[in-house]
């Protein structure tokens, strides 16, 4: 059985840690450096920075907070938003990304996922993707989930991982931030469709909403925000409790000492 993976996410608008609920009414949550810092000492598995607003105001990802974000790392860090071509790509990497998300550039220019898997393999291609259920249908939105799309959240999935896609971050904007659960069934679905890792992203409020995730969504990976930036959920506390439900998980001697 391969090892699930904690993942908090940092979204950033100007230069700060922000959280919301259905992606709208966002408040402060603290200093992205110091933030890294803290999950690296608690034993996160990954680090995922979301720049929330690059793209709706058509500027690239803050470079130079992105380098001081991976300084104060030594787990895999994934970057996004406003990322659009192969240069805004290699440009995050020399600053310290191990990955790369992208989102409404892919829908737009499909073969961006191409180019960039052909660049930096597939193993470095996070392809973010939120969706909304509209009346029975899970379709794809843009733009921090504020343009709608006409495209089918199963037929995206599908086409993402044809195209070279090395991970799938779904993150359901009904779920996001209510912490009521992930979208166990939708996830469960899509881990039958495509042979790639998915990240279940939006819902997350307490530690059996993680085992869900995996035990009934099949997720590889969950991602939260709130829960941790705020310490509502201690990584080292979730991840004890994985264990004991027989979830394989990476324990840290940072996670022991807690």
């Amino acid at each position: 059985m391969l090892t699930k993976r904690i993942i908090p996410c940092l979204d950033i608008k100007d230069g700060r840690t922000v959280k919301g609920v259905n992606f709208v009414n966002l408040r402060d949550a603290g200093d992205p450096v110091e933030l890294a810092k803290r999950y690296t000492i608690e034993g996160a598995d990954e680090l995922v920075f979301l720049d929330i607003s690059a793209t709706e105001q058509k500027r690239k990802t803050l470079s130079d907070l992105v380098l001081r974000v991976a300084g104060a790392l030594n787990i895999p860090f994934t970057v996004g938003g406003g990322v659009s071509s192969v240069s805004d790509a290699k440009n995050l990497l020399r600053n310290g990304a191990d990955k790369i998300a992208v989102n409404s550039a892919a829908v737009k220019t499909p073969d961006l996922i191409n180019k960039l898997s052909k660049s930096f393999g597939n193993q470095c291609i996070v392809v973010a993707v939120d969706a909304k259920n509209i009346d029975g249908r899970w379709m794809v939105y843009l733009v921090g989930g504020k343009v709608p799309t006409h495209i089918e959240l199963k037929d995206w999935v599908i086409e993402v991982e044809h195209r070279g896609a090395g991970e799938i971050l779904f993150t359901s904007m009904d779920h996001d931030g209510t912490k009521n659960g992930f979208a166990n069934q939708t996830l469960a679905e899509l881990s039958v469709l495509v042979n790639i890792p998915i990240i279940a992203s939006g819902g997350a409020g307490t530690t059996d909403h993680f085992v869900d995730a995996f035990k009934i969504g099949k997720a590889d990976a969950a991602l939260a925000a709130s829960v941790f930036h705020y310490g509502e959920i201690k990584i080292p506390d979730l991840k004890k409790k994985l264990k004991q439900e027989n979830i394989e998980i990476r324990i840290t001697d940072e996670n022991s000492r807690f």
